[in-house]
């Protein structure tokens, strides 16, 4: 790919997209411009670990740059966009992966006929094994979309989307692996509390989570029928299924994503006020 990346943002989003592109070579790092509003002590790190280059020299960075990544906390999102107006050029391909902010408010903030593209990796990006949506926006080509498809697929698996179904995409893929952690935790713990080693627990746990995943990817089967044909009927997995039925384990979860992609909303209004 014979272009330049300039990327705003410095955090744990934007390290996994560091990460990825690195990863695949499909730039040199030097051609990978990494910039954050303040922390040079993060830039240091970045520069020295992923050979890219960390400057606060951004108006210096659009000059070089061909497609501006986005990747800022959505409340800092207004200000860089107030000064990207005054910069970014009609051949700037912009890629946000701020959650919540709508390829709408971007452009209407940018003014004139920006190219953008709206995306939510997650943080397995580091590990190339991101779930990412993507949804384009009026002014981006064929060609934009296949280049920011790309780029993306760099991470690990890209879907396009619409964009009204970025704000659940947002709660299954962008928070999802936590949940997913968070239910190890619990395992871990209940593990541990009964004697288990810990290290063993958490070895055990990693390689059947990997292993279910593996397993949903290849098996051609849906998990629903996964999860019958591990369930022998009074056995040890129906008993504990039963139970967590009982507990409503999966209203729970349910609830808890439903509250996800509802922030998600709730920050694309409060970012419009």
């Amino acid at each position: 790919m014979d272009k330049t990346i300039a990327l705003f943002g410095a955090g744990n989003v934007a390290e996994a997209l560091i990460s990825g592109i690195t990863r695949s070579r499909i730039i040199p790092p030097e051609r990978l411009l990494v910039t954050n509003r303040k922390n040079k002590a993060r830039l240091n790190y970045i520069e020295d670990k992923y050979g890219v280059r960390c400057t606060h020299e951004a108006e210096q960075m659009l000059v070089e740059a061909d497609i501006l990544i986005l990747a800022m906390k959505p409340y800092d999102a207004s200000e860089y966009l107030e000064w990207l107006k005054h910069h970014v050029t009609p051949g700037h391909l912009i890629i946000s992966v701020i959650a919540g902010l709508s390829i709408e408010q971007i452009e209407s903030s940018l003014g004139g006929e920006v190219k953008v593209i709206r995306s939510m990796p997650n943080t397995s990006a580091l590990v190339g094994e991101s779930a990412t949506g993507m949804a384009r926006g009026t002014h981006v080509s064929d060609d934009d979309l296949l280049l920011a498809e790309t780029l993306l697929e760099t991470l690990g698996l890209v879907k396009i989307v619409k964009e009204k179904d970025l704000h659940m995409i947002t709660a299954i893929a962008g928070s999802g692996p936590a949940f997913f952690y968070y239910m190890i935790e619990a395992m871990e713990e209940v593990a541990v509390e009964s004697g288990v080693d810990p290290a063993a627990a958490t070895e055990l746990l990693t390689q059947t989570l990997i292993g279910a995943g593996k397993m949903l990817k290849s098996s051609g089967e849906t998990p629903e029928q996964l999860r019958i044909n591990i369930t022998s009927p009074a056995g040890v997995t129906d008993v504990g299924l039963k139970q967590l039925e009982s507990d409503d384990f999966k209203k729970i979860l349910r609830t808890g994503i439903r509250r996800a992609r509802d922030r998600s909303i709730e920050i694309s209004e409060e970012l419009d006020e």
